[in-house]
Formats: structure tokens, C-alpha cells, sequence
């Protein structure tokens, strides 16, 4: 069983930063693909970065260029640095583990920027 822990959400102004962090416990962290997906209030959750065990890495075309994912296997953590905050990125974001055909989930961390 994998248990994720959020955090590093909260209230920015349009143009700041925040740098978001889910750490894992169990052992297949390190070759899971690990991801970031976000939930804003009336739509569907979308991806908004993924990393894989080979530290491959995948954005939305919104975030590209504003937010870098990495991730920490020593401390089983996945970061989701973003820069350039805008108030269309307020959402709960939600840190994903995908490990042969299943999904792990956090409990999400609320992001709000303000403009």
C-alpha cells in the first residue's frame, strides 16, 4: 500500500511561486511513474505533469515553460516547482502514483492565486 503526503499549496498573487511536495511511503516509489494532476471548481481533473522512473518528463501545454517536475528517490518525494502563477492554476492539485496499472492518490492541496 502506498501513502502520499501533500504539501506546500496555498494563497499566491498572480506572477509568485509555489513549490509543491508529495512524499510516498512503501517501496515502488522509485520505479513508478509519479505525476501532478489538478481540480479546478466545475471541471474534470487534467494532468498537468508527469515523470517517469528514467526521469522523462510530460506537461500540459498550459503549465509548460512555468512548471518543472522532479522527483526525489532517496526521499521518496516528487516536487511540482511553479513559477509564473496564474489565476487560471487555482485548483486542488493532487500528486499521483502510477505503478503497473494502479493509481495511488493524495488527498490534494489547494492552490489559489489571486489576481
Amino acid at each position: 500500500q502506498v501513502q502520499l503526503v501533500e504539501s506546500g499549496g496555498g494563497l499566491v498573487q498572480a506572477g509568485g511561486s509555489l513549490r509543491l511536495s508529495c512524499a510516498a511511503s512503501g517501496s515502488i516509489f522509485s520505479f513508478a511513474r509519479l505525476g501532478w494532476y489538478r481540480q479546478a471548481p466545475g471541471k474534470q481533473r487534467e494532468l498537468v505533469a508527469t515523470i517517469t522512473s528514467g526521469s522523462s518528463t510530460n506537461y500540459a501545454d498550459s503549465v509548460k515553460g512555468r512548471f518543472t517536475i522532479s522527483r526525489d528517490n532517496a526521499k521518496n518525494t516528487v516536487y511540482l516547482q511553479m513559477n509564473s502563477l496564474k489565476p487560471e492554476d487555482t485548483a486542488v492539485y493532487y500528486c499521483n502514483v502510477h505503478y503497473y496499472l494502479t493509481d495511488y492518490w493524495g488527498q490534494g492541496t489547494q492552490v489559489t492565486v489571486s489576481s
